[in-house]
């Protein structure tokens, strides 16, 4: 009767004993001293405690990013079907005025010089800076337009320099102008921000007063662009077309796509428009074509394609010239405005031209402010020709 709880007892006794030595007797198998095991182990449990909130950071910061993306990346694509051309000319989103007439424009460098045995005025072009953004990315493409008033006989544009502030153009131009008509004129430069597919937004002017300026030395300063004038001469429109060169066939293609806020010329207040494509080459009328006639309007849209065939060789020296005309039945038909491209032109004209040729079959499109008859006859110098009646001799 008493052997039966001393064999109870210790059983009991060894089962409660075999468990809490298992993990000593297992860490005894490690060469290693106690301290170092405990070591190794916190700095385990440390590092994929580190891992663990990295993770959680780096998603944290993700799905912020996307939340802040999303907006933009919405794109709507009902401009895109159709023609591709058409739907870049005509963008469905209306630009953005960025800053009011309160806002810091920038600042402009420039110098003047006049020489008085040649009566020539040198505008210098140096460089802008601290220049207002007007693109919804906080950046600009400025460039420079320079005229005289009252004549604008010619008006000059630099280079577009892409995305900055702070362009450095480092051109000049030159006025053949009489010292008495000097002093009577007003220098005007105009900083724009180039748009290929809409209107060019003027971001600053200086106007300078020739009469106050002392012509003994050359003149070289900084100054701060305003606003632009309210009361500049009247504006004679915009017009969108597309260039398209394929050396291969020699064919030079000219599509007038449409034109925009065309100056008033009939007494109702609007105009019969239509738009003349004429070569130049070597300073004499090549070749022309013409657009249909659009009634009653100051925004016409043509999609009229002209071809025409131009050597490698002749595209280098011809100019293109699109003028933009009232049509009158009972009168002489009068020139809205004109614009010319090729290697003579200047500015943005320069630039598409530029653009066409660096880019053969393929067409490029772009709006141009259009300039005065007069401004672009004087700068081509064309060479009229008289033809002999019932003869085939030219003068």
């Amino acid at each position: 009767m008493t052997t039966t709880p001393s064999l109870k007892a210790t059983k009991h006794s060894n089962t409660t004993t075999a468990a809490p030595g298992f993990l000593p007797s297992l860490l005894d198998r490690i060469p290693l001293p106690r301290w170092a095991i405990y070591a190794i182990f916190a700095a385990g449990l440390l590092l994929i405690l580190i891992c663990l909130i990295c993770c959680c950071v780096k998603c944290c910061c993700t799905g912020k990013k996307k939340k802040k993306k999303m907006p933009d990346e919405t794109i709507n694509m009902k401009g895109i079907s159709g023609s591709t051309t058409a739907a870049l000319v005509q963008p469905d989103a209306v630009d953005l005025e960025y800053g009011g007439s309160n806002q810091q424009r920038g600042k402009l460098q420039y110098s003047l010089e006049f020489n008085a045995s040649r009566s020539e005025l040198s505008v210098g072009i140096k460089e802008a800076a601290a220049l207002q953004a007007m693109d919804s990315g906080g950046t600009s493409d400025p460039y420079v337009k320079i005229y005289i008033l009252p004549s604008k006989s010619k008006t000059f544009e630099t280079k577009v320099f892409r995305k900055t502030l702070n362009p450095v153009f480092n051109e000049t131009f030159r006025y053949p102008i009489p010292q008495k008509e000097l002093i009577e004129s007003t220098l005007v430069m105009q900083v724009y921000d180039f748009n290929r597919f809409s209107k060019h937004d003027i971001i600053g002017e200086i106007r300078l007063n020739l009469s106050t300026v002392d012509w003994n030395h050359v003149i070289e300063e900084w100054r701060d662009l305003s606003e632009a004038s309210k009361h500049e001469q009247e504006h004679l429109g915009e017009i969108c077309f597309s260039l398209r060169y394929v050396p291969t066939s020699s064919k030079l293609t000219v599509i007038i796509l449409e034109a925009k806020n065309l100056k008033k010329m009939d007494h109702g207040g609007s105009s019969d428009p239509y738009v003349k494509v004429q070569l130049i080459l070597d300073q004499k009328k090549w070749k022309k074509k013409r657009t249909s006639v659009k009634k009653r309007t100051l925004n016409p849209y043509f999609n009229e394609s002209f071809t025409f065939e131009v050597s490698f060789e002749q595209i280098q020296k011809v100019q293109l010239v699109i003028s933009v005309w009232d049509h009158d039945k009972m009168s002489r038909n009068d020139a809205i405005g004109k614009i010319f491209l090729g290697c003579m032109a200047t500015g943005n004209q320069l630039r598409h031209w530029a653009d066409m040729l660096s880019n053969p079959r393929k067409p490029v499109a772009q709006w141009h402010t259009l300039l005065s008859a007069e401004q672009v006859d004087s700068t081509l110098a064309l060479k009229h020709t008289l033809k002999i009646p019932f003869t085939n001799k030219i003068l």
